[in-house]
């Protein structure tokens, strides 16, 4: 049992030595050398242990086929033949296929470390091993700082089993609820949707006093939670609670529950969250990082993966990847006069801030599609639907040479949250009701997002909760383009059997005299079932489960 245990603490330390790889906050000093009797005597265990529950924490650039997961929703379409989004597009998930399980064991091994943590720390033992071969006397500043961050650290491993059972009740409704590091490999049933909500909420409430608002006098911190990312998590978790998917007899006060949490972290008085400025460089580089708009951002190093996989074919180096269809381009409205010669002119400028269309400048050159041109479609690999991504990506880097660029995933931001609440708001009071303890109505937080993208947007005149909805879902659309909300907002409105099983749209380009012309085209057909609301458990981990692991229906 003893030799079982020092093997378990070391898996969990490898996690975090593994972490500091993948970021810079993630950097430990514990001594890779340690045996498991050293380590629990190791003071500097503690934050190596800390820091292995954020490991696990979901990176969107490299959700599917190491690229956004935007191709598994009627936001893009996938060039390669060979991506395993096929299995969502096609409705191919079973017990045996599902390429997202990974994140399921992964985010039971945050809460496996979450777990370990506390237990690890708990009743005095982390105290106490803070206080081992030190000065408190000399060395009283040091150690109260270290108390400090031990106590944010507990807080911070709440939260992120909050955050963990968010995302699987997200995935896959219903999760076995691992309370303790002694429960860990015991066989554990489903618990319900509903129990899994309730254990998020329980976990933010219970410990958001203890977090820290942020991490400006301490930058080594920077990428840990804070008060901000736990609301956001409530937030998001209570607003889909209380979406038709889990809320069919449409129950006003889990509505309103969204709406109060969504309005708690609007009205903090200590929180300083804002829009950020410029929707177009915002999601570029280093850029989230320093936005007041950031509430949480998942960090890695520089690569260029994301331009690898995005960029046009004809840019050397490019695999054209995740191209945007038709059918989210045409969700952008415009903002003046429609140009016949030119589709995509006066449009909502964040049209031109995610989306490389023809006859644009991308890449130091203007995109071609029209036959015979460098960026012809018919060229092997080249962009089914007539467009290519734009958002999240730097331009101009020299792939043959290997430049490089940030690119840090926004998990949480300002702007969802506003459109988190007005959405919620509308279903629990309409449009322009501001109750008692609110300070907006649900129409002034959809065009504080509208405002920033462009004052010249028509304002928003639905003026019944129906209507209204449907701004909202738009908006969403156009706001959250590619960042992984729509495949999961479809399922959560439960109209994923409409849209995701409609065919997907490009265009087909030709040069004209005067420029080009636009033929909107059919270029794939998507299949979506009732069972896909959830996503299959693999057969493997029911069968490990000892069978306590129930499958979801129609699997």
């Amino acid at each position: 049992m003893q030799s079982m245990k020092i093997r378990t603490i070391l898996s969990i330390l490898a996690i975090a030595l593994a972490s500091s790889s993948c970021s810079d906050f993630l950097n430990t000093s514990i001594d890779r050398n340690s045996t498991g009797e050293t380590i629990a005597t190791n003071y500097s265990a503690i934050w190596g242990f800390g820091r292995a529950f954020y490991t696990p924490i979901g990176y969107g650039f490299g959700m599917i086929d190491s690229n956004i997961f935007a191709t598994a929703s009627d936001e893009a379409q996938q060039t390669s033949a060979q991506s395993n989004v096929i299995y969502f597009n096609k409705g191919m998930l079973n017990e045996n296929v599902n390429p997202l399980f990974t994140y399921y064991r992964n985010y039971y091994e945050g809460i496996r470390a979450a777990n370990f943590f506390l237990d690890y720390v708990g009743d005095g033992k982390g105290e106490e091993m803070l206080a081992q071969n030190r000065n408190l006397v000399t060395d009283k500043v040091n150690y109260e700082r270290d108390l400090q961050s031990l106590a944010w650290f507990k807080a911070e491993a709440h939260v992120a089993k909050a955050y963990y059972y968010s995302e699987l009740a997200k995935m896959y409704g219903g999760v076995p609820i691992v309370e303790s590091f002694i429960d860990d490999g015991t066989m554990i049933q489903r618990s319900t949707y509903e129990d899994v909500v309730e254990y998020v909420v329980r976990e933010i409430d219970d410990y958001k006093s203890e977090l820290a608002l942020n991490w400006d006098e301490f930058k080594d911190r920077e990428g840990r939670f804070t008060l901000g990312v736990a609301l956001a998590i409530k937030a998001r978790t209570l607003l889909y609670a209380a979406s038709p998917l889990h809320n069919p007899d449409n129950d006003v006060t889990k509505w309103e529950a969204a709406a109060a949490a969504a309005n708690e972290l609007l009205t903090h008085p200590d929180l300083t969250y804002s829009l950020d400025p410029s929707y177009g460089s915002y999601f570029v580089g280093g850029n989230p990082l320093t936005s007041p708009e950031t509430i949480y951002a998942v960090r890695r190093s520089q690569s260029n993966n994301m331009e690898k996989n995005n960029y046009p074919i004809a840019t050397q180096g490019g695999k054209s990847g995740a191209c945007p269809t038709h059918n989210l381009v045409a969700a952008y409205e415009y903002v003046g006069t429609p140009d016949p010669e030119n589709p995509y002119a006066n449009r909502d400028p964040r049209l031109a801030a995610s989306v490389v269309t023809n006859g644009s400048t991308w890449n130091g050159r203007v995109i071609d599609q029209s036959a015979g041109a460098t960026d012809d479609m018919a060229n092997a690999n080249a962009s089914r639907t007539g467009y290519y991504l734009k958002k999240f990506l730097t331009d101009n880097l020299n792939l043959v040479q290997g430049q490089a660029a940030q690119h840090n995933w926004v998990a949480y931001r300002w702007g969802e949250v506003l459109l988190n609440y007005a959405e919620a708001m509308n279903e629990a009071y309409g449009p322009d009701a501001v109750p008692a303890g609110f300070t907006i109505s649900a129409r002034q937080a959809l065009q504080q997002v509208r405002d920033r993208a462009s004052t010249k947007l028509p304002k928003v005149v639905a003026s019944d909760q129906e209507s209204f909805r449907e701004a909202v879902k738009r908006e969403r659309r156009v706001e959250l383009a590619f960042e992984d909300h729509r495949y999961w907002d479809l399922l959560r409105w439960k109209d994923a059997m409409d849209v995701l099983n409609k065919p997907v749209l490009g265009v087909a380009v030709t040069k004209t005299e005067t420029g080009w012309s636009y033929q909107v085209q059919e270029v794939a057909t998507r299949t979506f079932y009732e069972r896909n609301y959830y996503l299959p458990f693999l057969r493997s981990e029911i069968e490990n489960s000892g069978n306590t692991l129930e499958q979801n229906p129609q699997y």
